[in-house]
């Protein structure tokens, strides 16, 4: 089956804000406040900045719960399910985003340590010197879009690796300041073989022999960690992918089922309606998240 073609993000961004500055249909920069933030699980394929000035919104970022209230930011990157359970009233603040041609064209070296701290780490508790520092960034960003102008192009790239260092900078500080223990360490080596592998694999004895340990001493690790099973979360993960897939792309239930390797869409019927208490036809048929 040819891959998955969902709605991009920044597609996605020009048909519901219009008044969003833009580059290039890479890069965006946008006010967000109560009634634009999406009610429906949605999956990045871009780089996503959010800087929460008031009020607060609460959600899960790769089933992980989550809370930002003011003078936090949330970092997203390609790949993660998001869902918003929860946005008040008075929720204000400014999102940019970037697709990965944008990122590429910044010839930022890679930092496979600082890229595991994002991932696992995406809500940022800033301090009055940062947050001023980071809406600098982005005034400057807003004066730069709003007109064309010589070297646009070279001058927000210039700035965005100002910012992406700075924020490296912080990352950096910050995973040295807490140190995980072992057993979180092996739990960060579980979730990152679930997010690669929920697809294909729902065994739990897959994954405890990708991590080279007993199928028994991984369910007491998970439970001790995280409060749940390894099936909990690899279902999760399962679960958010079909949510996702049954409302932002035009599949079929049968071609969601195989493209979730499923040996028939009866068999994933069920298996949905079991986790989720809806078909999946009822639930692209009008449920929002649950």
């Amino acid at each position: 089956m040819e891959n998955v073609k969902l709605l991009s993000l920044s597609e996605r961004i020009k048909s519901a804000r219009p008044d969003a500055l833009c580059f290039e249909d890479d890069f965006f920069l946008f006010d967000v406040n109560h009634p634009t933030v999406p009610d429906r699980p949605f999956k990045m394929d871009t780089y996503g900045f959010f800087l929460c000035l008031e009020g607060s919104t609460q959600g899960t970022i790769d089933l992980m719960p989550y809370e930002l209230r003011a003078g936090m930011m949330a970092v997203n990157v390609p790949g993660q399910l998001i869902t918003r359970t929860f946005v008040s009233n008075d929720f204000r603040g400014i999102s940019q985003v970037m697709t990965q041609r944008f990122v590429d064209s910044l010839g930022l070296p890679y930092n496979f340590s600082l890229a595991i701290g994002i991932r696992e780490n995406p809500i940022l508790t800033l301090k009055p010197g940062e947050l001023n520092a980071i809406r600098n960034y982005c005034d400057m960003t807003r004066s730069l879009l709003e007109k064309k102008r010589p070297y646009q192009a070279e001058t927000l790239r210039h700035l965005t690796c100002a910012y992406a260092y700075g924020l490296g900078t912080y990352l950096y500080s910050m995973a040295e300041s807490r140190r995980l223990s072992n057993d979180e360490l092996l739990m960060q080596r579980f979730l990152a073989e679930v997010r690669t592998h929920y697809k294909q694999e729902r065994r739990v004895i897959y994954y405890a022999e990708r991590l080279h340990i007993t199928t028994g001493y991984l369910a007491t690790l998970v439970h001790r960690v995280s409060g749940k099973s390894p099936s909990d979360w690899i279902n999760d993960f399962v679960v958010m992918e079909a949510k996702v897939l049954l409302k932002s792309s035009t599949l079929t239930v049968q071609q969601i089922a195989h493209e979730l390797n499923f040996p028939s869409q009866s068999f994933f019927g069920k298996y949905f309606k079991r986790l989720v208490g809806l078909s999946p036809k009822e639930y692209r048929e009008g449920e929002k998240l649950r």
